[in-house]
């Protein structure tokens, strides 16, 4: 179907929302493809661009391609939130009857869409992209170890193939858009959500500019935030672990004073610090787990909005 390059005063019939970090070499060739896949697939279209504050100055890019195409709309944060946040200000800015969601590496294919439009029109509301290869066998690895840890503690039934590629309606769009918790991942809130959904699999590309801003650090402190913040079920390990400790000095206390009273008491100063560095160990950590939830919970109260625009083209009304 064909598309203009005009602005559209009627509602889209698919949007596309790509949050952008360090993609500035990505992003012309992403925008070319984009426009001539959905330029054939739909009568309207927009694409939303998100600037997530990367190392690189995205925006006078941005801003070009926004004022060569009126589909187009660009959204600058004030400072950067995430790759999770971004999603959600997208979608908060979006107005299509569908919304797809995708990286701006090109790593994923902006001709794979189709298949996920023709899947949402057989009546499924979540349409997910379940990838193959794509990336480092020790990215997909620890990926893999990621979800099986969140799915066996917070019971996500998290699907590790599953990326931020995902096509939703406008039905989940608003249902996604009543969430206001800052920790979020955008997979498990769908999850949660629940509604039909279907899984397609596709090739996904290898990297051809720049580098994954997922460092080492950063997925260490993702899997932190998403372990702790997913789930309450942390707390119930940490009470069974205090429970198992309790039942275990007891056990040993009775020992020692059995062994006292046959006269032949404990000796050695090794062994007192040894069980009492276990201890205090366990007990720091248990304190440090519930440090973060309570740390969470003041951030919550003070009611900080999730996030604060700087500037779009077209300017907000």
């Amino acid at each position: 179907m064909a598309g203009d390059s005009g602005q559209s005063t009627s509602r889209p019939q698919i949007s596309v929302v790509v949050p952008c970090f360090g993609c500035t070499g990505t992003l012309v060739p992403l925008h070319e493809r984009l426009t001539s896949v959905l330029e054939r697939l739909v009568d309207s279209h927009e694409i939303v661009f998100v600037d997530d504050r990367g190392p690189q100055d995205q925006w006078p890019v941005l801003s070009e391609i926004a004022a060569r195409d009126g589909r187009v709309r660009v959204i600058r944060m004030s400072r950067n939130f995430g790759q999770q946040i971004a999603i959600t200000a997208g979608l908060a800015e979006c107005n299509g009857d569908y919304a797809v969601i995708m990286d701006c590496d090109l790593q994923d294919p902006p001709e794979f869409i189709p298949n996920l439009l023709d899947a949402a029109r057989k009546g499924f509301d979540i349409v997910y992209a379940s990838r193959q290869m794509g990336d480092p066998a020790g990215r997909r690895l620890a990926n893999r170890i990621y979800f099986w840890l969140m799915n066996k503690v917070a019971g996500s039934g998290a699907d590790p193939s599953h990326g931020s590629f995902s096509l939703i309606s406008r039905q989940v769009i608003d249902a996604y858009l009543r969430f206001k918790e800052h920790e979020r991942h955008y997979l498990f809130i769908l999850r949660w959500l629940g509604f039909d959904s279907v899984s397609l699999i596709y090739e996904r590309h290898s990297r051809q500019i720049g580098k994954s801003s997922y460092t080492l650090k950063t997925l260490l402190k993702h899997s932190i935030r998403g372990f702790f913040f997913q789930s309450t079920a942390p707390l119930m390990w940490i009470l069974w672990l205090g429970l198992a400790c309790a039942v275990f000095s007891a056990g040993l206390g009775i020992v020692f004073i059995v062994m006292a009273f046959v006269g032949n008491p404990p000796q050695g100063f090794t062994a007192l610090m040894t069980v009492n560095l276990i201890m205090g160990s366990i007990i720091l950590t248990c304190i440090g787990g519930m440090g973060l939830y309570i740390a969470r919970i003041f951030d919550t109260v003070k009611e900080r909005p999730l996030y604060m625009i700087d500037k779009s083209d077209p300017p907000q009304t």
